[in-house]
């Protein structure tokens, strides 16, 4: 049963009060459909295989949800985790039973690890086989269980359009995750009546808070105007929540100096004099310092994680006051204890603190912030980023996110990267002035996300410039996607900061395995800028630091290709500062000169 454009159009401009057609005996293939177009889905990345045959022949009799055919399960999935990203909008995507969810899994969890709302549909072998090791059966909700944030195995097609529409509130409310609806092929096959999807949900075990305390509130806001070095700590939860515009806001009524995430960059304008820059173990020397000398801490949407806060027991050394703002309870307290929890949606929260600010009518210390902004800017005074600028026989990596920065900063910039040594380089040079436009794996540090993601988000944003900063290592994980890339007309830009090194393990090796680069090098490598030809895109190799500007420029031109640029980069950097295992987060190696 399928439904159009025009369908859908006119149902939109029907008369209300009208009495509900009567219900329609549908497919479970054709009921999933309806529920996707339901919830507002535009497109869905998949791979068919037998135990989804049914519901693909239900996507070929529609024409309002774009099916994206990418070349491996698991960039589907990064793909609509991109998208998701991006947007906001719940991703999802579509796989087969057995290989197609096993395929998937690092996807789920890359999801899972970050908080993405997504809606992942596994096909299942038929009801009656499960169990029984039928051909690619697998126990996709065992296997899924411990990186998802529920999943459902659907053994009634009576039930799918309930479960699509929990899967839906669940994958996007609180803090919200990946959520995997299990279909067997003879539910998607069976018929029932179909009288609508259902218009709410009701959960009695699932309810999550979204208002704070406010007596938490009240005491939140005493302790931030008392403070005499308050700081803000904000992490990916408060770009999930929407919350950018009352942290920014915050931030201004209290003069404070604010710092991110890796997941939270773009939450604070990377320009703005009151950012320090990203902390943690490759942040900067004043956010770092920052964090340890503050008196009051405000976390917000952020979980103190071991690369940010480094040993916890030299965390806990500092004299400081802590205020943590999270949707999720479980992670208050669960690594550093804190002062003032306050479960509730963050947006919500800091809107409340806001208001209680204001109504107090009371302004911070004034002469204490003066001497705290004193301290920081001696900090700041050390240019723990500097590099060679200038080195004129090899590429800086540094120097090729400068460039891109200095080009785009006027225009509406998306960057992906994969995960090493570029990623940091990417974080630290690239000034985010907005939330979503920096997309990467910071929890499971996932190689191989950087195309995946780039082609989801130029879907979704088509008049945006995207780029994927990225490796010769980690590109080569789903680098098969190019051919995606090309099928669909999603014209992304490739920056590959080549040092023919898996940089991050190499670095590693140097510092802290004496030397000994056990497998971190890579003798056989591709000719990229062929590669990139053959799957029908443009290639270029960079080897001079005078070229790196104009290849950029010419592969912004090419604005309907995807281009691939090989900047062979030095093999010797390192990423700095940063803080060694073990190490807390003021215990910074700021270059060689520390070793």
């Amino acid at each position: 049963m399928e439904i159009s454009k025009a369908e859908l159009t006119s149902a939109a401009a029907a008369p209300t009060g009208l009495q509900s057609p009567p219900p329609q005996d549908l497919r479970g293939a054709e009921i999933l459909v309806k529920s996707l177009q339901a919830e507002g889905v535009k497109y869905v990345w998949g791979y068919p295989g037998g135990a989804v045959l049914h519901i693909y022949d239900a996507f070929y009799k529609q024409d309002t949800i774009q099916h994206v055919l990418v070349r491996h399960e698991q960039a589907a999935v990064h793909a609509a985790d991109g998208y998701a990203r991006a947007t906001g909008d719940v991703g999802v995507a579509l796989v087969t039973s057995g290989p197609g969810v096993t395929n998937a899994i690092t996807g789920i969890a890359t999801a899972y690890m970050d908080s993405i709302p997504m809606v992942i549909v596994t096909g299942q072998v038929p009801t009656a086989a499960i169990g029984l090791d039928a051909f690619q059966e697998c126990d996709t909700v065992g296997i899924t269980r411990p990186i998802v944030k529920h999943n459902f195995l659907v053994k009634d097609v009576r039930d799918l359009a309930e479960v699509m529409k929990k899967a839906f509130h669940i994958a996007r409310s609180g803090r919200p995750g990946p959520v995997v609806v299990d279909i067997p092929k003879d539910v998607s096959f069976n018929k029932t009546a179909y009288a609508g999807y259902p218009d709410k949900v009701e959960m009695r075990s699932y309810n999550p808070v979204r208002k704070g305390h406010g007596g938490q509130v009240r005491k939140a806001v005493q302790m931030l105007l008392a403070a005499k070095r308050p700081y803000i700590y904000a992490g990916g939860g408060a770009i999930l929540g929407n919350a950018t515009q009352e942290l920014r806001q915050l931030a201004d009524m209290l003069g404070c100096p604010t710092t991110n995430t890796l997941m939270g960059l773009g939450a604070i304008d990377g320009t703005d004099r009151k950012f320090l820059g990203m902390l943690g173990m490759h942040g900067t020397i004043e956010a770092n310092n920052a964090m340890q000398n503050c008196d009051v801490l405000l976390a917000v949407g952020a979980r103190f994680d071991d690369r940010v806060i480094g040993n916890p027991k030299h965390f806990a050394s500092g004299d400081r006051k802590i205020i943590h703002i999270d949707i999720d309870p479980s992670s208050i307290s669960k690594r550093v204890r804190v002062d003032v929890p306050i479960v509730g949606d963050v947006k919500d929260v800091l809107a409340d603190l806001i208001s209680n600010i204001r109504e107090s009518g009371q302004k911070p210390d004034a002469q204490a912030l003066a001497a705290w902004w004193d301290q920081i800017e001696t900090w700041r005074k050390r240019d723990c980023l500097k590099y060679d600028r200038g080195n004129k026989e090899v590429i800086k990596p540094q120097h090729v996110i400068e460039t891109l920065w200095n080009m785009t900063k006027d225009v509406d910039t998306y960057i992906t990267s994969d995960v090493g040594q570029h990623q940091m380089w990417a974080a630290q040079f690239y000034k985010f002035r907005e939330p979503r436009h920096w997309i990467n794996s910071g929890g499971l540090g996932t190689m191989g996300v950087g195309i995946p993601y780039a082609m989801g988000i130029k879907l979704a944003k088509p008049q945006s410039e995207v780029y994927c900063v990225t490796g010769e290592g980690s590109v080569q994980m789903c680098i098969q996607e190019l051919s995606t890339c090309l099928q669909y007309n999603t014209p992304i830009k490739v920056i590959s900061l080549n040092n023919r090194y898996l940089g991050m393990v190499r670095q590693w090796q140097e510092l802290d395995y004496e030397g000994r680069y056990s497998h971190s090098y890579m003798d056989a490598l591709p000719n990229f800028v062929k590669l990139a030809e053959a799957y029908g895109h443009v290639g270029m190799l960079i080897e001079r630091p005078q070229d790196v500007e104009p290849a950029l420029r010419e592969a912004r031109k090419l604005k309907d290709r995807t281009v691939f640029m090989d900047f062979r980069t030095d093999p010797t950097e390192n990423v700095w500062p940063m803080v060694q295992a073990g190490k807390g987060i003021t215990e910074m190696l700021l270059g060689s000169e520390d070793l």
